[in-house]
């Protein structure tokens, strides 16, 4: 159902959710949960006053249509304010048909939004190895989703990190430890907009 990184006091108020449903970008894959970038949001969360539990609703290896599958139980679980959508570079490095994914994405915005939440989009880039025409229009994917649907949408997580081989792991493809506060960085600007205003201290 998703790891829950803040445990809700007994008795106290439950606090607002937000879930982060990603692959394994945010599930840490390779490094511990506390290493990762979402355990390192909660802690950022808690410093700055803003009163949130952060659900972790990741999985290495998911997809649009895996993720969409799970959504419902998620949603009724945690009721989240804001759902955090970082997908799509599992679809784009299998060549998934590009309609599937979009049908996929906008499902689980609508989900969302159903539900009550806000939608923070995380824009996904693929290999150039893929060819030109298939990554320009799976990043376009990504503006027509935002301007249909009017979500927030952060830049590419590994804005700044990918190319540097000292913040990657022997794969290439996933980031080290020293990269997550990074990641970290390239969410929060299009998060903090989204985040109730009334913080428990300045």
């Amino acid at each position: 159902m998703g790891l829950l990184l803040q445990p809700i006091v007994p008795g106290a108020a439950a606090q607002p959710a937000i879930i982060i449903l990603g692959d394994s970008l945010s599930a840490s894959y390779g490094l511990s949960l506390e290493q990762g970038w979402v355990a390192r949001l909660q802690e950022r969360l808690l410093r700055k006053g803003y009163p949130y539990q952060v659900v972790n609703a990741s999985i290495s290896g998911e997809t649009t249509r895996g993720a969409l599958a799970r959504l419902d139980s998620l949603l009724a679980a945690h009721q989240p304010e804001i759902v955090v959508v970082e997908l799509g570079g599992n679809d784009g490095l299998r060549g998934l048909s590009l309609t599937e994914m979009r049908r996929n994405f906008s499902r689980i915005i609508e989900k969302s939004q159903q539900s009550g939440a806000q939608v923070l989009l995380v824009r996904m880039r693929l290999p150039p190895n893929y060819g030109p025409l298939y990554t320009e229009r799976f990043e376009q994917l990504f503006t027509d989703l935002k301007d249909e649907y009017g979500v927030a949408t952060a830049p590419f997580i590994l804005r700044g990190i990918a190319t540097q081989a000292e913040l990657m792991q022997a794969d290439g493809i996933h980031p080290r430890a020293e990269a997550q506060t990074l990641m970290l960085d390239n969410i929060w600007p299009a998060l903090t907009p989204l985040l109730q205003v009334d913080k428990a201290e300045k």
